[in-house]
């Protein structure tokens, strides 16, 4: 990939991260938000799947290496002010959500507390562990 010029119309934070929030390109669900640095735009749209920054890891993050549960995009938008990018994405497995999930956003604010509103689809112990066994 030559042509870059399209990494100086993104603002990346102090921290050199933008957020991007992935959504289902069949249904519009939001299934999960994440950080992306340059370099993991950069490999996203080099690899046509989503690669994040995982601030916990101190490094960059191919979205399924552990689970499986890659996200393939169709395709990428950057929001008016250059800070926000939304992926239209293929969820692999049907699960974004480290807790076996299909998506990260299962709470709901209801009267003052948090409701789960999604039900686990796959125990992570078993995704976790059966990726590692391979």
């Amino acid at each position: 990939m030559s042509d870059i010029a399209f990494l100086d119309h993104v603002s990346f934070n102090e921290q050199g991260l933008v957020p991007a929030i992935a959504q289902d390109a069949d249904s519009g669900q939001i299934l999960m938000m994440a950080w992306m640095n340059r370099d993991a735009l950069l490999e996203t749209v080099r690899r046509g799947e989503a690669v994040y920054f995982s601030r916990s890891r101190g490094r960059l993050w191919h979205k399924g290496e552990s689970s499986g549960h890659v996200q393939h995009v169709h395709e990428i938008r950057l929001d008016c002010d250059g800070d926000t990018l939304l992926l239209s994405v293929s969820q692999e497995g049907g699960i974004a959500c480290h807790t076996g999930r299909a998506r990260c956003l299962f709470r709901k604010l209801d009267e003052g507390q948090w409701l789960t509103t999604d039900p686990v689809i796959r125990d992570p112990k078993a995704i976790y562990k059966e990726k590692h066994d391979e």
